[in-house]
């Protein structure tokens, strides 16, 4: 009888020190020793300045430790460059400010993944950007340029080209930070929806992971968590975990204002 061998880590660090981006001679974190499954739904959580976006950014495989291994799909990020584009494109990253291009409309800022990496012309990338902008209720908004919206929309377009090419990898960085009600329990149930197998990216489920800086909202039995505090990371495990710990920095995160979770 054979045996089943496991799936590979989509993420793994080993020993990883991350330094900041503003300034690579800052470390943030050190030793880091994590490993993301297939179809894992991670928050990693923090206060602000911990090193959360810096962690995200090395986990996309955008920076590359100063010490130590990460591993984005099997491949070390210190050799992830353009001979590596197919493995690339498996990831998205929504940034916490989105990073739209005022100059260009929402369609045509969903529509770059597809101009620019598949080539594709602006009538070639038509049908497939309004399928999208609809499936995240942004068809009213296609003609506006970002510096017109409100956050709210800014970031579901953001989350929109990210999502683009159908990645097998989704990256967050605090997606629910200046959110209001409405538009944080529909982006909950949504990546949860994207987690579990959209039927609008053929029911494949995706692994997500997301930071936060409060851990309440993010509730929920199946999904893994992990804290950042004083340059360590260290994982929480399932909500369980995360309610019985007594780590000051988890109480605290605990602590911030809840907001309606699923």
């Amino acid at each position: 009888m054979s045996e089943t061998k496991p799936h590979p880590a989509v993420i793994e660090m080993c020993g990883a020190q991350i330094a900041a981006l503003r300034d690579a001679s800052l470390t943030v974190l050190e030793d880091v020793n994590w490993s993301v499954l297939p179809g894992e739904f991670w928050v990693v959580a923090g206060p602000q300045h911990s090193g959360k976006s810096d962690l995200l950014l090395h986990a996309a495989g955008l920076l590359t430790p100063a010490a130590g291994i990460c591993r984005v799909f099997g491949r070390e990020t210190g050799a992830f460059g353009e001979a590596q584009l197919a493995d690339r494109l498996r990831v998205g990253f929504v940034f916490a400010d989105g990073k739209l291009f005022n100059q260009l409309s929402i369609a045509e800022n969903v529509a770059l993944p597809l101009r620019y990496q598949k080539n594709l012309t602006a009538a070639e990338a038509d049908r497939a950007v309004e399928i999208l902008l609809e499936l995240l209720e942004l068809t009213p908004f296609a003609d506006v340029a970002p510096a017109h919206l409100a956050a709210n929309w800014r970031r579901r377009a953001a989350l929109a080209r990210a999502l683009m090419l159908q990645p097998e990898l989704l990256l967050l960085d605090n997606p629910l930070g200046g959110l209001d009600g409405r538009h944080r329990q529909w982006l909950l149930q949504f990546l949860d929806q994207l987690w579990r197998g959209h039927e609008f990216f053929g029911g494949r489920p995706m692994t997500l992971v997301a930071t936060a800086g409060d851990l309440r909202a993010w509730q929920n039995s199946k999904r893994q968590f992990a804290v950042l505090d004083d340059k360590t990371f260290s994982v929480l495990g399932s909500w369980a975990d995360v309610e019985a710990n007594r780590h000051h920095a988890v109480s605290e995160l605990l602590a911030e204002p809840a907001a309606t979770h699923i």
